[in-house]
C-alpha cells in the first residue's frame, strides 16, 4: 500500500512539474516581438559591451528575428489546433533544416559586419553554448517522451 501511495505521489509531482514548465514557456510567447528584441539586445549589450551604434544595428536584427519567430510560433499553434498533429515528411524536415541553417549563416554574416573581432569571438562562444544547451534539453525531452510511452 505504501508503494502505491508513493508511486501516485511521484506521478502527480512529475505531472505538476511538466505543466509548470509548459506554462513558463507559453509566458515567453506573451511578449511582443519588440519586447523580445529589446531584452535580447540588452543582454547582448551586457555580454559584448556594444556601442550605441552597434546596439541600434543589433536591435534591428533582433526585431526582424523576433517577428519571424513569433509568426512561425503562431502558425504552428494554429496548425496544431486545427488538425491532428502530424509529423512533417522527410522533405519538409529537410526544407526546415536548410532554412534554419540559411538563417544562421545570414545571422553570422550580419553579426560579423557589426561586431569587432573580440566581440564576434565572444558572440560565437555564447551562441555555441546556447546551441549545446538546447541540444541537451531536446535529448532530455526525447528521453521523457520515450519513457512516457512505455
Amino acid at each position: 500500500m505504501k508503494k502505491v501511495i508513493a508511486i501516485v505521489f511521484l506521478s502527480l509531482s512529475f505531472l505538476t512539474n511538466a505543466q509548470e514548465k509548459r506554462e513558463r514557456a507559453n509566458k515567453m510567447q506573451d511578449y511582443t516581438p519588440e519586447e523580445m528584441a529589446q531584452v535580447q539586445t540588452k543582454q547582448m549589450t551586457l555580454d559584448l559591451d556594444l556601442t550605441e551604434v552597434q546596439q541600434k544595428q543589433v536591435q534591428q536584427i533582433n526585431l526582424e528575428n523576433a517577428k519571424e519567430r513569433k509568426a512561425k510560433y503562431e502558425a504552428r499553434e494554429n496548425a496544431s489546433k486545427s488538425s491532428e498533429k502530424e509529423k512533417p515528411s522527410k522533405d519538409e524536415r529537410l526544407k526546415m533544416k536548410n532554412e534554419q541553417l540559411d538563417r544562421q549563416i545570414e545571422m553570422k554574416k550580419k553579426m560579423k559586419s557589426i561586431l569587432n573581432e573580440d566581440q564576434y569571438k565572444k558572440w560565437e562562444e555564447i551562441s555555441k553554448e546556447r546551441r549545446e544547451k538546447q541540444k541537451t534539453k531536446m535529448h532530455q525531452k526525447q528521453k521523457m517522451h520515450k519513457s512516457e510511452k512505455k
